[in-house]
């Protein structure tokens, strides 16, 4: 990870993680914020090529770390997300984001998860997907509340055939995505990863068979009509299949975050790109390589949700 004061003259920008600090308000600052990976600052700031954090030296000692236990994972991010363009169409953001994604499921640094984790265990319950149409609403609904929602193979699958029916039905009007259970999603099923055949294949799973695109072509469609009501752990996958809703609502005492380096990967369910779309480049990288979990008011304020509710 390379550090640089926001003061220092222009010169070329290192390769990988950078982070910047110090004085916004310095000659060069408006170089090295565009550039940066992100900015840290102390105390607020509404520009959202920063992150306030408590302490600098902390949050830089923090993310130190981390980039130097995953420095391939921290990378990859890095370069997706400045490859990303939010402005355009979502299906090559996502193309991108999955064969990079494919790429450091073959690396060290998930192998090293994996060999940490133990075997796969994939566990089977019934209905992970629950779906609802009263007139022109279709309600969908996660439905593992005993593992917090996460997302799974077979959730995709009963979650992209839910999706359809509002994509080739003409008669509905609104979709309304949400969770069963304490949690709206916790993000990928940790005891599945590490099952797929080849890096290749569940490339071409996650983009064929891709929620997040369904998710976009639906929001294109409905607008704020096509919604989000999350709550509890909003995590990974689930956080970024959410962004991709017109409208998201927020429960109070959520807890927000993108939590993949640890695994040593990056989000791989379109959020560089649904992500990115809301709060941009710099924030998204933080919350990757940083790890920390936000709640509903900052999530607001950045605006990764649209409305907060008790």
């Amino acid at each position: 990870m390379h550090t640089v004061n926001l003061a220092e003259p222009p010169g070329s920008t290192p390769l990988g993680v950078v982070v910047a600090f110090g004085d916004l308000g310095a000659v060069p600052a408006e170089y090295w914020l565009q550039r940066a990976t992100f900015t840290l600052v102390e105390g607020p700031c509404a520009d959202r090529r920063t992150v306030s954090v408590d302490s600098l030296p902390a949050a830089l000692d923090q993310l130190g770390d981390r980039v130097a236990r995953w420095p391939q994972a921290a990378a990859v991010c890095d370069d997706v997300l400045r490859a990303v363009n939010p402005d355009g169409p979502a299906f090559p953001g996502v193309i991108a984001e999955s064969l990079a994604y494919s790429t450091l499921q073959s690396g060290p640094e998930f192998a090293r998860w994996l060999a940490e984790r133990g075997p796969a265990t994939v566990p089977e319950l019934p209905d992970p997907v629950v779906a609802q149409r009263i007139g022109g609403v279709l309600s969908v609904r996660f439905n593992r509340p005993q593992r917090h929602n996460a997302f799974s193979s077979d959730a995709r699958a009963a979650l992209l055939e839910a999706l359809d029916v509002a994509l080739l039905d003409p008669s509905v009007t609104e979709v309304v995505l949400g969770g069963n259970g304490p949690s709206f999603c916790s993000g990928g099923d940790l005891a599945e990863f590490g099952s797929f055949a080849d890096p290749a294949s569940a490339h071409l799973a996650r983009t064929r068979h891709s929620p997040a695109l369904a998710l976009d072509a639906l929001t294109m469609r409905f607008h704020d009509a096509c919604r989000a009501e999350v709550h509890g752990q909003v995590l990974g996958s689930g956080l970024e299949m959410a962004a991709f809703c017109g409208h998201v609502t927020c429960r109070a005492g959520a807890r927000l975050g993108l939590p993949e380096l640890a695994l040593g990967l990056i989000p791989g369910a379109g959020g560089t790109v649904s992500i990115t779309r809301r709060i941009g480049r710099w924030r998204t990288a933080y919350l990757v390589l940083s790890g920390v979990f936000i709640d509903p008011a900052t999530a607001l304020d950045w605006g990764l949700v649209d409305s907060l509710s008790e």
